[in-house]
């Protein structure tokens, strides 16, 4: 699921580490992670080299950096343009026999899988163990609120621009896409022009596009005026882009810079030029052999030579603090993916119509309520046996009357969360790094806390907004407020609480109650006592950690974990495939789950 950050934008900052500059020329700029085949295995059979303190061997990072830039193994194919004649064009390649395949877990990636394996005439059937619903970690709160026409995102609430195959498979399943306001505008603003098409320049030079161009298309301007309140002190985010000095010296520092600016010149030494795709793949190498080992702590310390005054300054305002003592990788991935700079799209009616969409064309392959206890291979084929559920993924109520079913297939592609594979008995056993994956993979805790008022009263006033997101050194950390709200509706539901990590776990302690009660304060300091008046007493909060079928948010990696563990996340075990998001180098963003669902459909369809 997509993750928050605090920015605001300066002169120096657009002119510093932008996710352009890092993951390389407008010609790749969907291409953050994941890619095909099987480099991983042979990878972990070859000999380490040398490798500097805290990194990988060179034929290991080399590997991940193909990955990364999703490059065939070639090093001349795009599998993202692949990907997308694959997935949008139905450019299916010639199938060897009708098979019968097996896949666990009606999330993205299972259903995405099984929808093109079923396109291409083989057998599917989809087992599913949460028995209210499908889309896994996407998930969307309806019929919640006392106003019916609302909801709110309890996972993925936002698509980037630069994420081509999720927002090109929206548009081909007819869902309409409007803009999410990472950075809040003026209320009533609207954007002028028709929503472009999707449009994917490759490093091969090669367009991709779904539709005629479209230049009439112009956001409205962001104005910054959410708020900053740490410390005892308050700050427009605008404010604080002018003037940063005075909010910088309650942490004990004397930055001169905003902290966005600041951590885009740490990060300058590991930015990736942009230029022809060979220089950006010796630059991604060079980085996973030097500093994957590395936390974000270590490098802010060590290499950019960072105070802890400094570190605190940022943790708390790009949202850093929590997640300073994880690999180094996926904070430059976050950095410079979400920005306020950026565009984003959000689905109407919920990202959940992505999912609903998508099972509605495998109603009749769906097996919902059953979860997989047991998967058994053999020379032949697969077994898996599956225990009734009859609650979701909060509880299970009453006692099944069919606790046991049994399905048997020539093969298995699993897309559940290695959290809860790790309860599964797989017989044999699989490889042992695939098993040191599973168990050892660090999943990271995320949770959200969403109450509804009667009116928009954010949006009031001379220093109203609509969208973007608040940040704060409360229990709360950061706030983000709808980007739209239904016609004739007053009122909107409002992420009063965004969490990750260690400042998630704290708030899955608390009771639903405790937590609308908490978020509600931690508001009240920066609005004041409307807020109270305002709020109609309902809430909904999720806790990725707490939900029985997910155990955790994402895959976070600890240092040396990308290196470590992540080739074998992929490799196919026997007539077992493996696909989800965890096992791209894009976790916790539904276009990883895309890749890693064409990825497999790729592996299965030609054996």
């Amino acid at each position: 699921m997509d993750l928050p950050t605090s920015q605001s934008p300066t002169a120096q900052e657009r002119g510093g580490v932008s996710r352009r500059t890092l993951f390389g020329s407008a010609a790749a700029v969907a291409t953050v992670a994941g890619a095909a085949g099987f480099a991983g295995r042979a990878a972990m059979a070859a000999t380490p080299t040398a490798a500097p303190s805290g990194g990988a061997d060179e034929v290991r990072s080399r590997d991940l950096a193909r990955k990364m830039l999703m490059v065939g193994d070639d090093e001349r194919r795009d599998l993202t343009l692949d990907y997308l004649k694959i997935l949008i064009d139905g450019k299916l390649p010639p199938r060897a026999r009708r098979k019968k395949v097996l896949v666990v877990g009606a999330g993205v990636a299972g259903m995405t899988a099984a929808y093109l394996l079923k396109q291409a005439g083989h057998e599917v059937v989809v087992i599913e163990a949460n028995a209210g619903r499908t889309g896994g970690r996407v998930k969307t709160f309806r019929n919640v609120f006392e106003d019916k026409q609302l909801y709110a995102e309890a996972g993925a609430m936002r698509l980037p621009d630069f994420h081509p195959m999720v927002l090109a498979l929206s548009d081909k399943l007819g869902i309409k896409r409007r803009l999410f306001y990472n950075a809040d505008v003026a209320p009533g603003a609207q954007p002028t022009g028709d929503v472009p098409p999707v449009v994917y320049r490759s490093f091969t030079d090669e367009v991709w596009s779904n539709g005629p161009a479209a230049d009439t298309f112009k956001a409205p301007t962001a104005n910054f005026r959410t708020w900053i309140s740490v410390n005892g002190s308050r700050s427009t985010r605008a404010a604080y882009a002018q003037s940063p000095n005075a909010v910088n010296r309650t942490f004990g520092t004397d930055l001169n810079s905003t902290t966005t600016a600041a951590v885009n010149e740490a990060f300058k030494s590991v930015t990736v030029p942009d230029g022809p795709i060979a220089d950006r793949l010796g630059a991604w190498t060079k980085i996973f052999q030097k500093y994957a080992g590395y936390s974000t702590r270590r490098f802010l310390t060590e290499v950019a030579g960072w105070d802890d005054n400094r570190i605190q300054a940022a943790g708390t305002l790009e949202n850093m603090t929590s997640r300073l003592h994880y690999s180094l990788v996926p904070t430059l991935i976050d950095h410079a993916v979400i920005s306020p700079t950026n565009r984003y799209w959000e689905l109407e009616g919920g990202t959940a119509v992505l999912t609903d969409k998508l099972a509605d064309l495998l109603k009749g392959e769906l097996r919902m309520g059953r979860r997989m206890t047991r998967l058994v291979q053999t020379d032949s084929g697969v077994r898996i046996e599956t225990t009734a559920e009859s609650g979701d993924e909060e509880s299970c109520d009453g006692a099944p009357t069919d606790p046991t079913e049994v399905f048997q297939g020539d093969y298995a592609i699993v897309t559940i969360p290695f959290s809860a594979l790790r309860f599964c008995s797989i017989e044999p056993l699989m490889s042992y790094q695939k098993r040191r994956a599973v168990t050892e993979l660090h999943y990271d805790s995320a949770t959200k806390v969403l109450l509804e008022f009667k009116n928009r009263f954010w949006e009031q006033g001379p220093g109203g907004f609509t969208g973007g997101g608040c940040v704060s050194d409360s229990a709360s950390r950061f706030t983000y407020f709808p980007s739209h709200s239904p016609q004739g509706s007053k009122g909107g539901v409002v992420l009063a609480a965004y969490t990750w990590s260690d400042d998630a776990m704290r708030w899955d302690s608390l009771t639903p109650g405790e937590r609308y009660a908490f978020a509600l304060n931690d508001l009240e300091r920066i609005f004041g006592p409307r807020v109270r008046t305002e709020f109609t007493g309902v809430g909904a909060t999720q806790s990725w950690a707490r939900a029985r079928y997910a155990l955790g948010e994402a895959v976070m990696f600890t240092p040396g974990q990308v290196h470590e563990l992540h080739p074998a996340a992929r490799t196919v075990e026997g007539r077992v495939h493996f696909a989800g998001e965890h096992t791209s180098l894009k976790p916790a963003w539904i276009e990883g789950a895309l890749e890693s669902a064409v990825r497999t459909f790729l592996e299965v369809h030609p054996r």
